[in-house]
């Protein structure tokens, strides 16, 4: 069962960091970028293909990630190369686009799958409206209620199920939550809700268990599918937003982020309950992916076109060698910020 897990993890990886590159890759040839090398992959070359266009094609080792190396992506790097290939000579907007495509074709992925999920299978509601509420436990103790609609969460609005997921998440120095619900009725009224912590067996992360679960009625329909793909997209940047906040603000403990190991346990509960779930976990990491990479940092896309909107706005170019120092440093801190998430992964494996 793993053998097929690990299968599908590496196929839903290769597919997002595909579509990326794919991105990066169309519009670089598009502009008459010269491109060295495309690949999918990082580390040594297990497969390889020159392509009529001059282009190495590789597949690499290890499914985390993939590039496009094109000439000049800074500076002029190459005297056999006619200067008007070099990426750093095209126009200011041509090379915008180039470097943003990537994130681009991540959310035209996810909303298509978005779409297609709920055309299939009905869109789900994502309001945040209550559904069942357990017997003997803290929600039904509180006084919540089928059908009722959470407007905040200690004083936090709330537009979707995701974002209340993700607020009730964060640390709170009270041991309870304040919930504004509005009844069928139309009462508006402040419940405090003291959750039961329990320690989930698989992730083995403690939970805090309120006792109610969300209103899961769907909708089927052309245009209810496309809005669906659109409110949900919304919904989940929304959440990503919060959660990126809150790691700086430290309201969210970076022990709850998921790294490669996490990833390939959730692929495995997917799997298990079918296609349609492989499919919206596909769109869920496109969206985590194309979000991740449009922040401002270095090494990153966002970081790249930081440089650039900071080279339109003083009107020349950014020094080179500090650009790419930036960059470097980025990147160390990214893959000792993935060790230290894989490592806490792999010890919740064998708690």
């Amino acid at each position: 069962m793993w053998i097929l897990t690990l299968l599908l993890f590496i196929v839903i990886l290769s597919i997002i960091v595909l579509v990326h590159e794919l991105g990066h890759f169309f519009w670089a040839k598009k502009f008459g970028v010269h491109i060295y090398e495309f690949s999918i992959g990082m580390g040594p070359v297990v497969y390889s293909h020159k392509g009529k266009d001059k282009i190495n094609y590789n597949i690499r080792a290890f499914p985390i990630g993939g590039f496009v190396q094109m000439a000049g992506e800074v500076y002029e790097d190459d005297n056999k190369i006619n200067k008007k290939s070099f990426m750093c000579n095209k126009p200011w907007h041509q090379r915008l686009m180039i470097i943003v495509a990537g994130v681009i074709n991540n959310f035209l992925l996810a909303l298509l799958l978005l779409f297609v999920y709920a055309l299939i299978w009905g869109a789900p509601n994502i309001k945040p409206e209550v559904g069942n509420v357990l017997e003997n436990y803290p929600a039904y103790s509180a006084g919540l209620k089928e059908g009722d609609l959470i407007l905040k969460i200690n004083n936090k609005k709330i537009p979707t199920w995701d974002y209340a997921q993700i607020v009730l998440s964060l640390k709170n120095k009270n041991d309870y939550s304040i919930f504004t619900i509005k009844h069928k009725d139309g009462k508006i009224e402040d419940v405090k809700i003291t959750p039961k912590k329990e320690l989930d067996k698989e992730t083995k992360v403690e939970r805090k268990i309120y006792g109610f679960s969300v209103n899961t009625n769907v909708e089927k329909g052309f245009f209810t599918s496309i809005k669906y793909a659109f409110n949900k997209f919304g919904s989940i940047v929304c959440s990503m937003a919060i959660t990126i906040k809150s790691l700086f603000t430290g309201a969210l403990s970076i022990k709850m982020l998921s790294g490669p190991v996490g990833i390939y346990q959730v692929v495995g509960q997917s799997a298990a309950y079918g296609i349609s779930q492989v499919l919206y976990l596909i769109a869920f990491l496109s969206i985590n992916v194309g979000f991740i990479n449009i922040l401002p940092f270095p090494a990153f896309d966002g970081g790249r076109a930081f440089f650039m909107i900071v080279e339109k706005i003083k009107g020349s170019p950014v020094d080179s060698n500090f650009e790419n120092l930036c960059h470097t440093i980025g990147f160390i801190l990214l893959i000792l910020l993935m060790i230290y998430i894989s490592f806490n992964d792999i010890i919740r494996l064998f708690k």
